[in-house]
């Protein structure tokens, strides 16, 4: 229900900022951006196309970017491992500030 009753402000502010990269942050984001099927576990770290992949591409009136999805930062503090977490969570950074690199 906040989700889509949201959407419209999110929809918005893409439309003025017109970002390279959409990095989103958790598996409730990435569901709600990427398609309820959408696994952060399976695609954390990978680029992807936008809004190809979104759920309701017809919302997003942006062009020629892309999407990432890594774990959202609280589930570091949640890890049995938190070093390992946090590794992970920054290479899925790295990942994004290469492609913007570019």
């Amino acid at each position: 229900m906040h989700i889509e009753a949201c959407r419209p402000w999110l929809v918005a502010e893409l439309s003025l900022l017109k970002p390279e990269l959409i990095v989103v942050l958790g598996a409730t984001a990435a569901k709600a951006l990427l398609g309820p099927s959408f696994r952060v576990t399976r695609s954390r770290g990978e680029l992807l196309p936008w809004p190809a992949s979104a759920q309701h591409p017809e919302d997003f009136p942006v062009a020629e970017i892309q999407a990432m999805a890594t774990i959202h930062p609280s589930a570091v503090l949640r890890a049995d491992d938190r070093d390992a977490a946090f590794d992970g969570l920054v290479a899925d950074l790295k990942v994004a500030a290469r492609a913007l690199a570019k």
